[in-house]
């Protein structure tokens, strides 16, 4: 068995944390010993910072926004990712991949920055596979119900904007698998545990 780093990505709405958790019932069932984990969120100290970043009441500058999102990671690798690597299977909702389709796509921070953080955190470690939940245009914004956060308040092309940059990212790698939404939940829970079957060796 191999341990791996698994991100489920994806805008909000797309089904990536029902599909991760899917995910997660379904290593359960396998007796695969795994963790999971948000972003932003996590340990004990990020989910103090998402509940500042995702506040309704909170208006912060998006270089502010930017450096919080990034020391909810840095809090997260060093408390939870690093300790458990080849360990444990680890599941992240949202991870670098995010950062860069909200933050540069979204709000035009320059991309080099945005690297070179994420850089000086994480030093050389890569993520090993990450499935890409993807909505259709016309769905975008309709599939968030409610506004729990002020994310949810951001406007239909702000999230075409995001979508488009994690298909420009996905378009770049190898390791990617894209999740339709407009598929049946159970078509893509089968899509993915048979992906997870030949990543991590499962019978």
């Amino acid at each position: 068995m191999y341990n791996k780093v698994i991100v489920f990505e994806g805008i909000d709405g797309s089904g990536k944390s029902f599909h991760l958790n899917a995910a997660s019932n379904y290593l359960k069932k396998k007796k695969i010993k795994h963790i999971k984990l948000r972003e932003p969120g996590g340990s004990k100290n990020s989910e103090k910072l998402r509940k500042l970043l995702l506040s309704n009441k909170s208006d912060f500058e998006k270089k502010t926004d930017l450096l919080i999102y990034l020391s909810a990671r840095s809090e997260n690798f060093y408390k939870i990712i690093k300790p458990n690597l080849k360990k444990k299977v680890i599941l992240i909702d949202r991870f670098v991949d995010s950062t860069i389709a909200y933050q540069h796509y979204g709000f035009g921070i320059n991309r080099n920055i945005i690297n070179s953080l994420n850089r000086f955190i994480l030093g050389n470690f890569k993520v090993d596979f990450t499935f890409l939940h993807i909505v259709k245009k016309k769905d975008i914004r309709k599939k968030i119900k409610t506004k729990k956060n002020r994310y949810d308040k951001f406007n239909k092309n702000f999230y075409l904007k995001a979508q488009n940059g994690f298909l420009k990212l996905s378009n770049k790698k190898k390791n990617y698998l894209k999740i339709y939404s407009d598929e049946t939940k159970d078509r893509n829970k089968q899509i993915i545990q048979k992906k997870f079957n030949s990543l991590i060796k499962i019978k």
